[in-house]
C-alpha cells in the first residue's frame, strides 16, 4: 500500500467483494488486512488449501472485479508479479496449542 490513508478504500472493496460468493467459492473462513508502513498485507484462513479454488476463481467475474478495483489503491511489491502465488509469503513457523510446533 503505497500510502496508509488508502486502508478505508481497500477495506471498502474487501468489504464489497467479501459480501459476494467469491470467498464462499474459495473457501475463505476469516480475512485479516495489515499496514505496516508502506506494506500491505493480506491474511487468508481457511480450513483447507484455497489455491486450487483460487486457481478456478481467476477465471470468474468477482475475483475480476476485485482484482481490478485494488489496481487503483495497491502496487504490487515485486514488479515481476504476475499472479497471487508470486505475493504469498511462505510460512516458516506454525504453532497451535493441541499440536505444538507444525512447522
Amino acid at each position: 500500500m503505497e500510502d496508509p490513508r488508502n486502508a478505508e478504500p481497500i477495506a471498502k472493496i474487501f468489504e464489497e467483494s467479501d459480501s459476494t460468493d467469491l470467498p464462499h467459492m474459495i473457501g475463505v473462513s476469516r480475512r485479516t488486512l495489515f499496514a505496516f508502513h508502506d506494506l500491505y498485507f493480506h491474511l487468508v484462513e481457511a480450513e483447507q488449501d484455497i489455491t486450487p479454488n483460487l486457481y478456478k476463481a481467476r477465471s470468474h467475474p468477482l475475483y475480476n472485479h476485485i482484482n481490478t478495483s485494488l489496481t487503483d489503491w495497491v502496487s504490487p511489491y515485486d514488479p515481476n508479479w504476475k499472479e497471487p502465488k508470486d505475493a504469498m509469503a511462505s510460512p516458516f513457523y506454525v504453532w497451535t496449542p493441541q499440536e505444538g510446533r507444525i512447522r
